[in-house]
This record gives structure tokens, C-alpha cells and sequence, in this order.
């Protein structure tokens, strides 16, 4: 859980490695300061979070965000095998849509993509992320929206009305 949600907050396989491998030592470090506010999953929730914010400001300062890996590059723009399948143009159609929602999450302020996919991909409660970010109740609803309406807005060419 940890590691997922470091990779969906940060987008990089090997930064959240890196990132998840921080949060268990923080975790270790400081296991005797939790004081049962939440549950232990959300305290976690809120380190990763925290850790996540941190590396990704660091990127920014080294102008990280503006580098693409090789192996991003060519599996976005490598040649696609010829195939007989059945089905394959949908498999190709999912995936290129998959790629684009990543994008579109990834492109969302840090504050919304980690309300979004603490909410989404993890299924927390508003109270939780709310405890995670470290935020109110209401900051979460707000940035759940805003970062709701980003999304629809840059996909919406993809589903007209």
C-alpha cells in the first residue's frame, strides 16, 4: 500500500522504491511518538504523503519534472508489434487512455493528486485523508473537487457530450 500510493502520487517506479524505503524508516524512528489519533494506516498514509511532497519538490528544484526515462519514451512512442488478435485495437485504445488518465492525474497540483487518489485509488474516507494530508475536512472536499474538474476538463475531448 505504500509503495502504490507513492507511485501514484509521484509517477517514477524507482523514486517511490526510494520513497517507500524512507516512509518504513520513518515509520521505525518514530513508532513510539504515534499516539492513536487515527489508525495506524492513515498515520502511514500521512508520512508517505509528506515524503511524496518532499521528493517532489526536490525534483523541481532540479528540474526533474521536465525528464522523460527512456523506457517511458519508448513505451509511449515505440513501435507497436504487428498482431492478429482479436481485440487488439481495444487493448491498444485502453492503454493509450490509461496513459492519458495518468498524465492528466500527474499533471493535477500535488495537494489535489494526493486527495484524488487517497479518495480513488485507496478508498479512504474524507476524515482519513483529511488526517493524512494533514488538512480539514472541507480543504479535502474542496481539493477532491477542483481536482475532479481538472480531469474532466482535460479529458473531456474523449467523451463529448
Amino acid at each position: 500500500m505504500v509503495f502504490q500510493l507513492a507511485l501514484a502520487l509521484l509517477g517514477d517506479r524507482e523514486e517511490a522504491l526510494d520513497v517507500s524505503q524512507e516512509v518504513f524508516l520513518r515509520v521505525f524512528r518514530t513508532l513510539a511518538r504515534f499516539r492513536g489519533d487515527a489508525t495506524l494506516r492513515t498515520w502511514i498514509y500521512r508520512i508517505v504523503v509528506n515524503q511524496a511532497r518532499n521528493r517532489q519538490r526536490s525534483w523541481t528544484r532540479r528540474r526533474r519534472d521536465a525528464q522523460v526515462s527512456l523506457e517511458d519514451y519508448a513505451s509511449t512512442h515505440g513501435e507497436l508489434r504487428a498482431t492478429n488478435q482479436p481485440g487488439a485495437d481495444v487493448r491498444l485504445e485502453r492503454r493509450q487512455l490509461a496513459t492519458r488518465m495518468r498524465a492528466a492525474i500527474g499533471a493535477l497540483p500535488f495537494e489535489q493528486r494526493s486527495a484524488l487518489v487517497l479518495r480513488e485509488f485507496h478508498g479512504m474516507r474524507y476524515q482519513e485523508i483529511a488526517f493524512s494530508l494533514g488538512v480539514t475536512v472541507g480543504t479535502v472536499k474542496s481539493r477532491l473537487a477542483r481536482g475532479r474538474a481538472a480531469l474532466r476538463e482535460s479529458m473531456k475531448e474523449l467523451w463529448p457530450r
